[in-house]
């Protein structure tokens, strides 16, 4: 079932998606050469406790996962397309990130992720990051009302297999509100005009997720969490918690 918010919700969801967009800002400027991943969640941390904000993330098990999720943000380094457990890896020159965290304030969440490479990148790995935000961007665009929601699987998609990159099957985006993840699933794939229909007030976390070796093949790790790509290639996953509105989306995590 698909709760449609009103717009005061909206606007509330809005100040959590502030405290997620706060928190990522943080974590990128405190990644550096040496820094280890539970050393940025502290970061993470820091921020939610400031704010007076709880994390949908930390202790969070869904069926699939062995454990509870022990940590605030998801760190996702290299080879690890999303869901990368903080550990006390230290990051290394050319390492790329992806940080993936929410926010829970007055009842409501919100829920972002960003890429980035520390120290000196490779191109490769920008252009990666490029399209995966090009990717959002395209989402975005096409979360409108009349739209369906293969329209929004469809726009980000195109983006991806047009620059060569794979899509992790299974895993895409979803609908958010009081709860991190709610109805409906949102697709990094499908056919347009398919699916159920944008209406105002829906808000969806859309999260391109790509493979850089153009292959769409995953694994778990033996943590029973993080997700790695079959063939050791990097990928990038990025995020957005967007409202749909008679005026257009609304991005409740800018940063």
């Amino acid at each position: 079932m698909v709760e449609l918010k009103t717009d005061t919700s909206i606007d509330a969801m809005y100040e959590a998606g502030q405290v997620v967009g706060r928190a990522l800002t943080a974590v990128h400027k405190a990644a550096d050469v040496g820094v280890s991943l539970l050393e940025l969640d502290e970061v993470a941390r820091e921020v939610l406790r400031e704010a007076d904000a709880t994390s949908p993330f930390l202790g969070y098990r869904p069926s699939f996962a062995p454990t509870p999720f022990p940590a605030v943000i998801c760190a996702s380094v290299n080879d690890a397309i999303v869901h990368g457990i903080p550990t006390g890896y230290r990051l290394r020159d050319g390492d790329l990130v992806s940080i993936d965290c929410g926010a829970q304030l007055g009842g409501w969440a919100g829920d972002s992720a960003m890429s980035f490479v520390v120290g000196t990148p490779r191109p490769a790995d920008l252009r990666l990051i490029e399209t995966a935000e090009r990717a959002l961007a395209a989402g975005i665009e096409a979360a409108v009302v009349g739209n369906r929601i293969g329209d929004i699987a469809h726009a980000i998609g195109t983006v991806c297999r047009n620059g060569g990159y794979g899509i992790p099957d299974g895993f895409g985006g979803h609908g958010i509100g009081r709860r991190m993840h709610e109805d409906p699933p949102v697709p990094n794939e499908g056919r347009p005009r398919r699916g159920m229909p944008l209406r105002h007030g829906m808000v969806l976390a859309i999260e391109p997720m790509l493979i850089g070796s153009g292959k769409d093949g995953y694994h778990e790790a033996p943590d029973g969490w993080t997700l790695k790509t079959n063939d050791g290639s990097r990928a990038a996953h990025v995020e957005h918690t967007v409202a749909i509105t008679d005026s257009g989306p609304r991005i409740l995590t800018a940063r």
